[in-house]
């Protein structure tokens, strides 16, 4: 895994953008044991290699988890998120865990909302006063 600061070069960009992410499961249902959570890790790992983007961080509890992606600026957030949770349910279903077998009926793993927070780089403040200090031209 590259630092989370590393400055990540494209053809004609260059960038350092991270997300946040938070999936809950369907019904706030207590499902993911550290098996199913490991995973789910292998699994969002093998997403963000195909949109060209590193799952930095990821961890979770038994209802919920918490993803942190540096991912390249052509790839916007929600396809990233569509393809992340679409792809696990899928499998976390096919393996047919008993944890969510019981608790968890129909074919949905995680609830269809989710939280995507920008992180990274300065607070919102500096960059501010960065951006107001620059030398206008008359």
């Amino acid at each position: 895994m590259t630092d989370a600061t590393e400055i990540r070069h494209g053809r004609h960009c260059v960038f350092n953008l991270h997300v946040h992410l938070v999936f809950v499961t369907k019904y706030r249902r207590g499902v993911f044991t550290g098996e199913v959570l490991a995973e789910l890790h292998g699994i969002f790992a093998a997403v963000c290699q195909d949109f060209s983007a590193e799952l930095v961080e990821f961890d979770g509890e038994d209802d919920h988890v918490h993803l942190l992606v540096n991912y390249p600026p052509r790839v916007s957030v929600s396809a990233l998120v569509n393809s992340l949770k679409g792809v696990s349910s899928r499998m976390i279903r096919k393996k047919n865990y008993p944890s969510v077998r019981k608790r968890l009926w129909g074919g949905a793993l995680w609830s269809p909302s989710y939280f995507a927070g920008s992180c990274g780089g300065a607070p919102i403040s500096i960059i501010r006063q960065y951006i107001e200090r620059q030398q206008t031209p008359d």
